[in-house]
């Protein structure tokens, strides 16, 4: 099933003007080594240990691979993956992050190179990759449309796609019910909890998903931040 154009380009209008316009000072500072305050420092760490959760399950080895960071934010994930020889094409919807992510560029990637760009994560223009990661770039559609994004990509990956998703949990749907309550110009773009045995279902059963499996999964949990990651390789 396609996921309906006016909903994704609504979703993904959303997201772009939150990320490059309401929220960049703060998710530059974020994802800086710059203090910041209880609340932030727990997503800070929990978003480090999901990082390095997620390259764990690529090879340690990356030469000569293609791989795709989808909603690279500012950059730190593909930077990771370039130092292991990877050739990375890391892009974002916010234009303002991906500068910051070339700015912060390190200046000696050893064998790997990051070509980074700003629009649509789902453009097939891309081309082909041996892996994906999505880190946080899925939590905010609902479980059909993360299917519905996935199989686009597989379409187009050789290897494995390593991503993340938003665990329904009773704290997260606390969270989600209230943050419908804040004026709208305040509200970040909403997260969609998914339960993980229903996405691995729907996964089973998409057809564009024929032939990969489910491997490894792992739920990050520190403090504010809760996201669980998930591996899918081709069989």
């Amino acid at each position: 099933m396609d996921m309906p154009t006016s909903r994704y380009a609504a979703r993904r209008g959303e997201i772009e003007t939150y990320f490059d316009r309401t929220a960049a000072d703060a998710w530059a500072r974020l994802t800086s080594s710059a203090p910041v305050g209880r609340i932030r420092a727990t997503v800070r760490a929990g978003r480090d240990r999901m990082r390095s959760t997620m390259l764990s399950w690529l090879p340690a080895d990356l030469s000569g691979r293609r791989l795709l960071d989808a909603g690279c934010g500012t950059g730190a994930f593909a930077v990771e993956a370039a130092l292991r020889g990877a050739e990375v094409v890391a892009i974002d919807l916010s234009p303002t992050l991906v500068q910051l992510a070339r700015e912060r560029l390190p200046a000696d990637l050893g064998r790997g190179r990051i070509d980074f760009r700003s629009g649509d994560m789902l453009d097939p223009a891309l081309g082909r990759f041996d892996h994906v990661g999505a880190m946080d770039s899925l939590i905010h559609s609902t479980a059909d449309d993360v299917v519905d994004a996935l199989g686009r990509l597989a379409e187009r990956t050789a290897g494995s796609m390593v991503f993340t998703f938003a665990p329904r949990t009773p704290a997260l749907a606390v969270m989600h019910a209230v943050g419908r309550w804040f004026p709208r110009g305040d509200r970040a773009p909403a997260i969609e909890p998914v339960a993980e045995a229903r996405l691995r279902e729907r996964m089973r059963q998409s057809p564009a998903l024929a032939g990969w499996q489910c491997g490894r999964t792992e739920r990050v949990a520190s403090g504010f931040y809760t996201s669980q990651a998930m591996e899918w390789s081709r069989a």
